[in-house]
């Protein structure tokens, strides 16, 4: 077995929330770190590494924006899907107390989800390309004035002080991951919860996205996404990505990719992996 098998590759620093899921399910791997979601496609499709760990949404910010581009475009496909309570600490150097800081340091996202420390100690936001690597550049400063919003990991990582832990505005803010594989692996289809992701091109008739979508409803099929893309620089939206509860073996869903097929272009299976329990939850 080659060394690339025993490594799974995130975007971001080490000390990040994708570091963090991949030692929380994929501790036996070496987790490598990427600068760009780019480079994390990259990795797997040139064979430096097997897995993918990507963010896909988040109950807060939405869909990641970069990850709907590269999939329809990439050959790697959906084998495993997890969910992450986000946590945010507030960290500055060891010996530093709260009301020193006067520059907090993040990304954009995470300063967005975490206003209200920031508005009650009157502390400047710093935009920094990767909550982890905000932390690091607070090591790196050496500067007790400036404080870091970054993932409890993350302070272990850069032998930070936690100054206030929890700092993320609402409790429920919940990301999704996906995990990519050069290889379609498909979760057995009688072994529990199953959710199927596909991509589609709808064809130039009237009412075709309606009558192509009708056999999920007719059929009792639970879709769980459906979102739409621009393609070739057009504003028309004639691609989308949608899950769907269910096996494309079961005979429901089966029946409705079948009706779906019939009033669009293209349909492309990215994945068929095990639902998270979180779903349940």
């Amino acid at each position: 077995m080659s060394a690339n098998a025993h490594r799974i590759a995130y975007q971001g620093e080490p000390g990040s929330n994708s570091h963090l899921v991949c030692q929380q399910h994929y501790a036996a791997l070496e987790a490598v770190p990427c600068a760009s979601f780019e480079d994390v496609f990259a990795a797997v499709e040139g064979g430096d590494a097997e897995l993918a760990m990507i963010p896909i949404d988040n109950s807060l910010a939405g869909r990641v924006a970069d990850i709907h581009h590269f999939l329809p475009a990439s050959n790697l496909h959906i084998v495993a899907e997890h969910f992450l309570r986000i946590q945010f600490a507030l960290m500055a150097l060891p010996g530093t107390t709260i009301d020193q800081v006067r520059t907090v340091h993040s990304h954009v996202h995470a300063l967005g989800q975490c206003r209200k420390i920031i508005r009650e100690h009157g502390f400047t936001p710093v935009i920094s390309g990767d909550t982890a690597g905000a932390a690091r550049e607070v090591k790196e400063a050496g500067d007790p004035s400036q404080a870091a919003i970054s993932p409890p990991l993350a302070a272990e990582i850069y032998g930070l002080d936690v100054l206030a832990a929890d700092v993320e505005d609402e409790d429920h803010n919940t990301t999704r991951f996906v995990v990519l594989s050069r290889d379609l692996v498909e979760a057995p289809a009688d072994d529990g919860p199953v959710v199927t992701s596909f991509i589609f091109n709808v064809r130039n008739l009237p009412a075709a996205l309606y009558k192509a979508l009708g056999g999920f409803a007719t059929n009792g099929v639970n879709m769980t996404k459906l979102e739409s893309y621009m393609v070739g620089g057009e504003f028309t939206a004639t691609q989308f990505l949608a899950e769907v509860d269910g096996h494309p073996e079961h005979l429901p869903v089966k029946r409705a990719l079948e009706e779906l097929r019939f009033f669009t272009t293209d349909v492309k299976i990215l994945g068929v992996y095990a639902a998270d329990p979180f779903r349940a939850s």
